[in-house]
């Protein structure tokens, strides 16, 4: 089993999928919960990077989102935008979600769309929920209350390519320290 996020195009028609590649083997703090996401997902090992109306979108899904390291490879490999559904804990949610979501997108001046589940589930685990969209500078251009809903916004593209031409840090990543891009980048889009 795979945590996969499908992609499908506006005819209907499965255009990609990204299996999750960092799963959630945690202990939360304050004791109460733990979780092994290990012991029944196996993990992805390929960046995904599609055609989307929004420009090239990467893929990631939920515990993703606290490595920034992903999101840099697929902001290399052409990312203007990024999906993530989440299912993030109640307690991290609460602490840390906003945040990591707000961080990607200003770190890579990109969209960042991020869907949520909310709610009490099976076990008595909750879900944070919190949708958002957010712009390349951080703005939060719509969020979901602790609610069912749906979230949506206008993507100004003009927003980011000025964002990116006038604050160009793809340009400025010290390859010469970081390396280059890695073998096979070129497949991701």
């Amino acid at each position: 089993p795979r945590a996969r996020s499908v992609v499908w195009n506006a005819s209907g028609q499965v255009v990609g999928a990204y299996d999750k590649i960092h799963l959630f083997d945690v202990a939360v703090p304050g004791g109460r919960e733990a979780y092994r996401e290990s012991a029944g997902i196996c993990p992805g090992r390929t960046p995904v990077v599609l055609p989307s109306p929004v420009g090239p979108l990467g893929l990631t899904v939920c515990y993703d989102v606290r490595f920034p390291e992903l999101y840099r490879r697929l902001m290399a490999n052409g990312a203007r935008a990024y999906a993530v559904p989440a299912a993030f804990t109640a307690t991290t949610g609460e602490a840390h979600w906003e945040m990591l979501v707000r961080a990607r997108a200003v770190e890579n001046l990109a969209f960042v769309l991020a869907a949520a589940q909310t709610g009490r589930h099976p076990g008595g685990r909750q879900t944070w929920g919190h949708a958002m969209i957010v712009d390349p500078w951080g703005t939060v251009l719509g969020q979901a209350p602790d609610a069912e809903c749906v979230v949506l916004a206008e993507l100004n593209l003009d927003l980011l390519d000025a964002v990116r031409e006038r604050m160009p840090v793809h340009e400025h990543r010290r390859s010469d320290i970081f390396g280059p891009r890695e073998e096979g980048d070129e497949n991701l889009g």
